[in-house]
């Protein structure tokens, strides 16, 4: 593993070398308005080389932690994948391909910090941080190829966790519900919803594999008064149409109110188009985690146009995943306040410290997830509690670093 580490940062090194000569190679003097906009004359030497040293840790502690994660899930799982006949391909490809990534994101602030305390307290070991220190570079400006990597990772983290992540988190979940016993939620009853602008359906039973609901009822108002209802026994979703909410309904009747005049239409089967979908009606745990951002987003709208009040696990959802990717910025500031300093005895109580905030940053965005699904807090307001309140523990370390 150490070989595979070592063979990427020499690959990044290259890289790094051939796109320096690329930038040489451009006469910047006659373009001196372009000079600013030049990376590598602000990323030196040294900054290079802390950006290795963060890259390659970060990577290396993501493989070390969740290759035990996986030797303990295996030992925990195994007996359930036999009970159930998981194939070894589904296992591999479709539960731990799926698995790694999520958790590797999960825990992303976690590996920050143990890649930036790591490495740092070897650099302030060896006398590398007071070197550079002596040499008249101030704190802020150490922090610069800190701040670099931790950009590079929360936009990684940011790509995964909104558009890749999600998708694999339905094969996995797809998994988990055929082979340990994690059943899906594929049924519903009494469902009422506000499917448009004054139109509200009512399902007494849904089943969501065959798509199908039972005891049937659509309402239409205007003015606060009942236009027209639609019965049917039977109604079913078109899931070969080629346009969205596309329904079949069985064994229907239509009333249609004209002020004292009713008019009823029946018939055995019709052919309409009703604002809602499958996925609009069965909700199932961890629903949320396998919309991307951008479906999460259409999701929360379209629920709120409707006067659902089921949509607050989705707006957390929704904001946590851009409020975790800062995580690494200030997680990164405390790792480096806390490990540059040289001390005797070691960096035992401060890694121990330093472990301890990542830990309870973790479980605080849990906690603060769980007080605005269970009560009235805001989502985007319970989404960046955590980073709130860690900005002001970094800005403290911050203040009390070595300069």
């Amino acid at each position: 593993m150490r070989e595979k580490v070592k063979q990427l940062l020499r690959t990044l090194e290259l890289y790094r070398r051939k796109c320096e000569s690329l930038w040489k190679r451009i006469p910047w003097e006659k373009v001196e308005w372009m000079d600013k906009y030049n990376p590598f004359h602000y990323v030196k030497r040294m900054d290079w080389y802390i950006i290795n040293k963060f890259i390659g840790t970060y990577v290396y502690s993501i493989v070390l932690i969740i290759s035990i994660s996986i030797v303990f899930d295996v030992n925990e799982n195994l007996a359930k994948f036999t009970a159930n006949n998981a194939p070894l391909r589904a296992i591999v490809f479709d539960y731990y391909a799926n698995f790694v990534p999520y958790f590797a994101n999960l825990f992303s602030p976690l590996f920050v910090f143990i890649a930036v305390i790591f490495f740092t307290s070897k650099l302030a070991g060896n006398s590398e941080i007071i070197a550079m220190l002596a040499c008249g570079m101030s704190f802020k400006r150490l922090m610069r190829p800190y701040f670099i990597s931790a950009a590079l990772i929360a936009i990684l983290n940011f790509y995964l966790g909104s558009f890749i992540i999600p998708r694999g988190t339905v094969v996995r979940h797809d998994f988990e519900a055929l082979y340990k016993n994690n059943r899906k939620n594929t049924s519903a009853s009494n469902i009422q919803l506000m499917v448009d602008k004054g139109v509200v359906a009512y399902i007494s039973q849904y089943d969501d594999i065959r798509k199908t609901g039972y005891g049937f009822a659509l309402y239409k108002f205007e003015n606060k008064k009942m236009v027209s209802q639609m019965n049917a026994n039977v109604i079913q979703y078109d899931t070969i149409s080629d346009s969205r909410y596309h329904w079949k309904a069985r064994n229907y009747k239509i009333r249609t109110l004209k002020g004292m005049r009713e008019e009823i239409t029946s018939g055995v089967e019709i052919d309409t188009l009703i604002q809602m979908e499958p996925m609009d009606l069965v909700f199932s745990s961890g629903q949320q985690e396998t919309f991307t951002s951008s479906e999460l987003k259409r999701y929360i709208s379209k629920q709120q146009q409707r006067g659902s009040s089921n949509v607050v696990q989705y707006e957390v959802e929704y904001h946590k995943r851009i409020a975790t990717s800062f995580a690494s910025f200030i997680l990164t500031l405390i790792g480096v306040s806390l490990s540059s300093r040289k001390r005797k005895g070691g960096m035992g109580m401060y890694l121990g410290i330093g472990l301890a905030l990542s830990f309870t940053y973790i479980l605080l965005q849990t906690i603060s997830a769980t007080f605005a699904i269970n009560a009235d807090t805001p989502p985007i307001l319970a989404a960046w509690i955590p980073n709130i309140l860690y900005a002001l523990i970094a800005y403290y370390c911050y203040r009390h670093a070595p300069n």
